[in-house]
C-alpha cells in the first residue's frame, strides 16, 4: 500500500502569504461582530444598512438599530444591549448621534460616557447631514440642522429627502473627499469640546473602520 504525504505550500521555503490567504485567516481568526446604535430611526440606519451590504458576511456581522432617543439615552441603550450579550459580547459597539438642539452638557456628557465604555462615537455637530455635505464641499462655518437641505438639494440636483435609503449609493463615489474634509474639520477644532465644534463630525471614523473589511 502506497502512502502519499500531503504538503502544504505554506511550508515551502520562501512561501509568501497571498491576499487570499490573508482573507481566509481573517475569517477564521478575526471575525467581528458590530453593534451600531443610531439616534435617528431612519436617516442614519438607512445609510449604514446600505454600507453594510458592501461588507463580506463571513468576515463581519453588523447589527444596526435606530431607536429615536436623545443623546444620553442612546449610550444607556447600547450598554444595556451589550450587557445582554454577555458572555458573548459584540466586538465593537458604536453610537451615532447629533448635537441637534440638545443642551451642550448633554452632548458632551454622552460622548464622554460612550468613550468611558469603550464605544466608538460617530457624533455630528450639528446634524448627520454634515457628513453628506462634506462629500461635495468643505464647509467650516456653523450651520443649524435645517440649513443643510438647501445645499444638499443643489448638489444632488433634486430636493434632499431626509430618510432617502439611496443616499449611500448616491454619495459613495465621493466618499474619499468626505473623509478628507471631515478630518480637516476636526483638526480645526482640536482645542474645543464637541458641543462647541460646529461644524464637525466623526462619522468618517466609523465609515473608515467598516471599509477595512471590504474585499479588494
Amino acid at each position: 500500500m502506497s502512502c502519499k504525504t500531503k504538503f502544504s505550500k505554506k511550508s515551502w521555503p520562501g512561501y509568501k502569504t497571498t491576499q487570499s490567504d490573508k482573507r481566509i485567516f481573517r475569517v477564521r481568526k478575526e471575525r467581528q461582530r458590530y453593534l451600531i446604535v443610531c439616534e435617528g430611526e431612519k436617516t442614519e440606519p438607512n445609510y449604514f444598512e446600505a454600507l453594510k451590504k458592501k461588507l463580506p458576511r463571513g468576515v463581519i456581522e453588523v447589527e444596526i438599530l435606530g431607536i429615536g432617543e436623545n443623546t444620553l439615552s442612546i449610550v444607556k441603550f447600547a450598554k444595556k444591549i451589550q450587557k445582554k450579550k454577555i458572555p458573548d459580547p459584540y466586538d465593537k459597539v458604536w453610537v451615532v448621534f447629533d448635537k441637534d438642539s440638545f443642551p451642550a452638557s448633554d452632548f458632551d456628557n454622552a460622548i464622554h460616557s460612550a468613550e468611558s465604555n469603550n464605544f466608538g462615537c460617530a457624533w455630528s455637530n450639528e446634524a448627520f447631514e454634515l457628513w453628506y455635505l462634506l462629500h461635495f464641499e468643505y464647509r467650516n462655518t456653523g450651520m443649524a440642522r435645517d440649513e443643510y437641505k438647501k445645499p444638499l438639494s443643489r448638489h444632488l440636483n433634486k430636493e434632499y429627502q431626509k430618510n432617502d435609503p439611496a443616499m449611500h449609493k448616491k454619495l459613495e463615489s465621493k466618499q474619499e473627499t468626505a473623509i478628507r474634509n471631515a478630518e480637516k474639520l476636526l483638526r480645526q477644532h482640536t482645542d474645543l469640546t464637541p458641543s462647541k465644534s460646529n461644524p464637525a463630525t466623526k462619522v468618517h471614523l466609523l465609515v473608515k473602520e467598516l471599509n477595512e473589511y471590504k474585499e479588494n
